[in-house]
């Protein structure tokens, strides 16, 4: 994805944005919710460079944000304009700015005891820059588009420092998951590929009854579907349920 888009982006700014990204990703999914609250700011950075990039035809790997929005809104309507969909940069603009502002000025405001504002804060930033990486890949990369759904869930894939990799296994290292719990960790850190049945079967330390009781309940769940060459994937709703249940089971103890 990075080598694709490269091709029409700078290399330099597209290796930062997706990096940017993908280690906020990361925290958030294991529920450390400041580094994205705070951090977002320099995905906006590479994100706003790229734009300028693209739309004033410069190169500037250092030009501020503020510097960036302000040529691209262009509110005079003075300046050359060469990014592809107007109306897109614009919209780019808004939530960068979004973003960029809430991100810097947030004060510490707690909603209730159980639902902190931390939390809020870091969905509301993490939900935008995926919208800006949705948005930009969507516009720049030339790949087939079917496939820009997939890119984003493969980008989403990451490494559960619970889930261990020895000699081609995997091993769900808490010994306080149940056998749904294991799943669905394990088919988070599969991503796209998926598991076969057999392959569940080796990796959940578990019964072969009991996993096949949760594979069932997961499938009737919703949360895990089998697809044609026979492999479980994880659903939304399966991911879903790992960031709002299962946040604390993802750290090793």
């Amino acid at each position: 994805l990075e080598r694709d888009l490269s091709k029409r982006l700078d290399p330099i700014l597209t290796g930062q944005l997706l990096s940017e990204y993908i280690s906020q990703e990361k925290r958030y999914i294991l529920r450390d919710w400041e580094p994205a609250t705070l951090d977002g700011g320099q995905f906006v950075e590479a994100a706003t460079r790229i734009i300028y990039t693209v739309d004033s035809g410069n190169l500037n790997r250092t030009r501020s944000v503020d510097e960036c929005l302000r040529y691209v809104e262009d509110p005079s309507n003075q300046n050359n304009h060469s990014f592809p969909e107007r109306k897109s940069a614009l919209h780019l603009c808004r939530v960068l700015r979004t973003i960029y502002k809430f991100r810097s000025d947030r004060g510490a405001v707690h909603i209730d005891p159980s639902y902190t504002a931390n939390q809020l804060d870091s969905r509301l930033v993490m939900d935008n820059s995926r919208w800006v990486l949705s948005e930009l890949l969507r516009i720049f990369w030339s790949g087939d588009r079917k496939e820009v759904a997939r890119a984003i869930r493969e980008i989403l894939k990451h490494e559960i420092p619970a889930v261990g990799r020895y000699e081609g296994q995997l091993l769900v290292q808490r010994t306080d998951c149940n056998a749904e719990e294991e799943i669905l960790l394990l088919l988070r850190v599969s991503g796209e590929t998926g598991l076969q049945r057999e392959e569940l079967g080796r990796f959940v330390r578990k019964t072969p009854g009991r996993v096949t009781q949760a594979i069932q309940s997961l499938e009737e769940k919703r949360q895990v579907i089998r697809t044609q060459d026979g492999a479980y994937v994880l659903t939304d709703p399966g991911a879903l349920r790992i960031t709002e249940e299962l946040g604390e089971k993802l750290q090793l103890k």
